[in-house]
């Protein structure tokens, strides 16, 4: 059976090539889903048209993969809860336990990984237990 591929909105993404976010924008798209950067700065990243916000992305996003530190996520995390992705996935660097509650509560799943490896490891499709 094919698994569905992802609209994967990037928060923090970069057009830096060394930088975790751009690897994991290029890794996604290499992977067939749909990579939908998001970064304050930045009009196009690896040739996407880069959302300064999550509020300004039309489509529906099934997956949040988060590059902003803990510092920078509250704007993020208010923005997330309007915007019911399935879940989102706190990067190494990322994890914000103080937001978990609240995604989860809102129906959101939270999963502590790499994006990276998840997608190397086939295990960015499979059900996780929070």
């Amino acid at each position: 059976m094919e698994e569905k591929k992802e609209t994967v909105a990037v928060v923090g993404a970069s057009p830096l090539k060394d930088r975790y976010s751009n690897k994991a924008q290029t890794m996604l798209e290499e992977y067939g889903h749909s990579p939908v950067p998001v970064a304050p700065k930045h009009e196009t990243i690896e040739g996407k048209t880069v959302y300064h916000s999550l509020s300004d992305i039309p489509q529906a996003i099934d997956t949040v993969t988060m590059y902003l530190g803990p510092a920078r996520q509250d704007k993020v995390i208010d923005q997330i809860l309007d915007l019911k992705p399935q879940r989102v996935i706190f990067n190494p660097g990322t994890e914000n336990p103080q937001a978990y509650e609240k995604l989860k509560s809102a129906g959101i799943k939270v999963q502590e990984a790499c994006t990276l490896v998840l997608l190397k490891t086939n295990q960015y499709m499979k059900p996780f237990n929070p």
